[in-house]
């Protein structure tokens, strides 16, 4: 199975991402890992796109999430803020985590051990002002038995 895909534009990364939200159930955790502009955010357009989310999907850097309603919902989370793992704590980080949503976050880096075990993991590579590299991992046992790249 292939874990790697290139993009050649942001209309590119959203489609990749509404392919991947196929694959992806309630419950389903994905880390988005990848530098300032690497195209986090407009995965997760694609993905939230691909679930039936109407309203405009934007990075929560503010306010740390953003819900979204769509067939279940979407708690989409952006830690690059984050002082430290424990505020997740105030947040109740860990019900979004094992509820009946699909979870994703941007900058799981700063979450530290609060990070559920099972969960898919993708690394976002700037290859060029356009062209990003995603590489696709999954942790635990998250069930990765399709192939879409």
């Amino acid at each position: 199975m292939t874990n790697k895909l290139i993009t050649y534009s942001a209309e590119e990364t959203k489609n990749f991402g509404q392919k991947l939200s196929a694959h992806l159930q309630p419950g389903d955790v994905v880390c988005l890992f990848g530098n300032l502009g690497s195209g986090k955010t407009c995965l997760a357009q694609g993905i939230c796109r691909g679930w039936g989310v109407q309203e405009p999907v934007v990075s929560p850097s503010f306010t740390l999430l953003n819900e979204y309603t769509a067939r279940h919902p979407v708690y989409h989370f952006d830690l690059y803020r984050l002082k430290s793992p424990s505020e997740l704590l105030n947040i109740g980080f860990e019900e979004y985590l094992y509820g009946e949503g699909l979870v994703l976050i941007e900058w799981p880096e700063n979450a530290g051990s609060q990070l559920p075990q099972d969960r898919l993991d993708i690394f976002i590579t700037i290859r060029s002002p356009e062209e990003r590299e995603f590489k696709m991992i999954p942790v635990g046992g998250f069930p990765m038995d399709w192939d879409i790249l």
